[in-house]
């Protein structure tokens, strides 16, 4: 919900594009994670992607789209909109990639993934949770492919609320495979087809009724670097609207499927707890610093509604808005309803449903919901991994944390080389409650965090200046001091 992926804008031979790759090849190696996978894992998935278990029903009439970033081959969502009728009322048709066509419990795929838990992302290379034979070929919901899918149907009233839910095995086909700056230029041009105008239909009247409900999605904007001979220059890219539509889509199928658990008495949920109102309150300390506008009596979902990640210091607000998401994690369970059933950010039920191809406990909760859907009972292999599974994506989400964390912090060693000696303004974020001189700084431009030791305590939510005393792209680190 509030990753700072790193993408590769653009990039050119020399000494910054090999800095750049080396830096991501020796992180990987610290980490112990890899993009290549043990022969006897290819082997198996290049066997599961020439025979697929498919299902009996064909619902290749629906015709389905793709919308992903721009050259992206693991595509596990795939949707079509209709309206009901004239007086309104939709029918949100969202096709899922469907792993069991491909994966048996206990297969060197299954193993393999469940040991890696997700896919890594990070500049212009990835770490998948599966063999690119079934996440980006026979798995992935491709343009003009017959695809093994579970089509959820969600049928919403109106004004955007669900009425009904369901998920069933089925084939389906996409019609067309699209990106966000695609759809969205043509929705600005009024040359989309129809289905989209329909996805903002329902997307904004979804988000409409998150802000009811008091959710908030953080607006926190791709870094995308370019590279050009030994020079880096890294941006902000803010989400296009569509993005957003999109997204609540995803969240809308993953609020369906926590309750269809939930009311089932088995599955795995998302879970968040609500905020520290300490940590609430050191965020508006932080807005005051930022200059950022935050009325007294404007609640914290109201305020994030108001940041424009386009913004240099909105976006360092963004980020500092993270902190609140400390805390999130999974439960499964099997009979007794969870005590946390909540996630506090969506401030409603919730699952992880939509992303299989890329998220190991997608797969158990799809399996949950499309059981007990057609009134089966769970497969025991789901069973026996209710309680392990949240503690598997708890460790690979250290594991995605510290990836994601080294590529941002390789690229912002990249980006400030040339400045090291240079001071710059920057507002104080963190600090050590065993030690009040160090601490972590936001700079607003470039929008950069990093550690800061000082001479005396650091003021939390301040505004300071720091002087840039290391920049080393090889340690994939940046200090300051105040």
């Amino acid at each position: 919900m509030a990753k700072r992926v790193v993408r590769v804008h653009s990039v050119s031979d020399g000494v910054a594009a090999a800095t750049l790759r080396e830096g991501v090849a020796a992180l990987q190696a610290e980490l112990g994670v890899t993009p290549a996978f043990p022969p006897d894992v290819d082997a198996a998935a290049a066997q599961a992607a020439a025979h697929p278990r498919l299902p009996t029903l064909d619902r290749t009439d629906v015709p389905l789209v793709t919308i992903d970033p721009e050259g992206s081959m693991d595509l596990d969502q795939a949707l079509h909109i209709e309206r009901v009728d004239a007086g309104g009322g939709y029918v949100v048709h969202y096709a899922i990639a469907d792993l069991a066509a491909f994966i048996t419990a206990g297969d060197p795929v299954d193993l393999e993934a469940n040991r890696r838990g997700e896919t890594l992302y990070g500049a212009d290379d990835k770490v998948p949770l599966h063999p690119t034979a079934i996440s980006e070929a026979a798995g992935s919901l491709l343009p003009d492919q017959v695809r093994p899918a579970l089509l959820w149907t969600v049928t919403l009233d109106a004004d955007g609320n669900q009425t009904d839910a369901k998920v069933e095995r089925a084939l389906v086909k996409s019609r067309a495979k699209l990106s966000y700056n695609g759809v969205q230029g043509e929705l600005d041009a009024g040359k989309a087809d129809p289905v989209f105008g329909l996805l903002k239909e329902v997307g904004e009247l979804r988000l409409a009724l998150e802000a009811k409900r008091g959710g908030v999605t953080l607006p926190i904007p791709e870094q995308e670097i370019d590279i050009d001979g030994d020079t880096w220059r890294l941006e902000f890219r803010a989400q296009a609207p569509v993005e957003q539509w999109n997204a609540q889509i995803s969240l809308l199928t993953g609020m369906a499927a926590a309750k269809i658990m939930l009311d089932g008495g088995v599955g795995i949920l998302r879970t968040l707890p609500d905020p520290d109102p300490r940590d609430v309150a050191r965020l508006r300390r932080t807005a005051q610093a930022l200059k950022v506008d935050w009325p007294e009596g404007l609640d914290y979902p109201a305020f994030v509604r108001t940041l424009d990640p386009t913004k240099p210091v909105h976006a360092a607000m963004a980020n500092a808005c993270t902190r609140l998401l400390r805390g999130a994690g999974y439960v499964g369970f099997n009979g007794t309803k969870p005590e946390q059933t909540r996630h506090s950010a969506i401030a409603a039920e919730y699952a992880h449903v939509t992303a299989p191809l890329r998220r190991l406990v997608d797969r158990y909760a799809l399996e949950c919901c499309v059981a007990l859907c057609a009134g089966q009972p769970v497969p025991e292999w789901v069973i026996e991994k209710l309680e392990v599974v949240p503690e598997t994506m708890r460790e690979s989400g250290r594991r995605a944390s510290a990836y994601e964390r080294g590529v941002v912090d390789l690229v912002e060693a990249g980006v400030l080389a040339p400045h090291v000696g240079e001071s710059f303004s920057a507002v104080v974020v963190d600090i050590d409650e065993k030690q009040p001189t160090r601490g972590r700084v936001t700079l607003a431009e470039p929008a950069v965090e990093a550690d800061v030791t000082g001479t005396a305590s650091l003021p939390l939510g301040q505004e300071v200046s720091v002087r840039l005393t290391e920049a080393d792209p090889a340690k994939r680190r940046v200090t300051f001091t105040a």
